[in-house]
């Protein structure tokens, strides 16, 4: 596969990837990510993909980042009562250990299962 450069990235007229694309750090400020978007208070509220980033890697394939445009966003839903709860419940029920059914003050690791606490026991113990 043919590495890809800086220069290979840019594609203003969506010719060569079907989209608009940009190298990175190089994208017209009327565009953003999501994050960029969600960073002023805006969702891209269902529009399609207007263009993309891609940022060459040596080993690897390129990143991408989609980029929406930021005149068609959408402002971001406040959040109502009972999605409070449900966002509550939900954390809730990450921090919850498995195997001692305690509320363990934190979200559980994903590569443990359990807490800490049920995770090593041994090391738990006064000497």
């Amino acid at each position: 596969m043919k590495r890809l450069t800086l220069a290979d990235c840019f594609d203003p007229a969506g010719e060569r990837f079907g989209i608009p694309t940009f190298p990175w750090r190089c994208a017209p400020d009327d565009l953003a990510t999501r994050r960029q978007l969600r960073s002023r208070g805006l969702r891209p509220g269902g529009q399609d993909v207007a263009a993309q980033i891609l940022r060459p890697r040596r080993r690897r394939e390129p990143l991408t980042a989609y980029l929406y445009r930021v005149d068609l966003a959408r402002p971001v839903r406040p959040m109502t009562p009972a999605r409070w709860r449900a966002h509550e419940a939900m954390m809730r029920a990450r921090r919850r250990c498995p195997k001692c059914r305690r509320d363990a003050g934190y979200v559980l690791p994903a590569a443990l299962g359990t807490c800490v606490t049920c995770a090593y026991p041994e090391e738990q113990r006064v000497a």
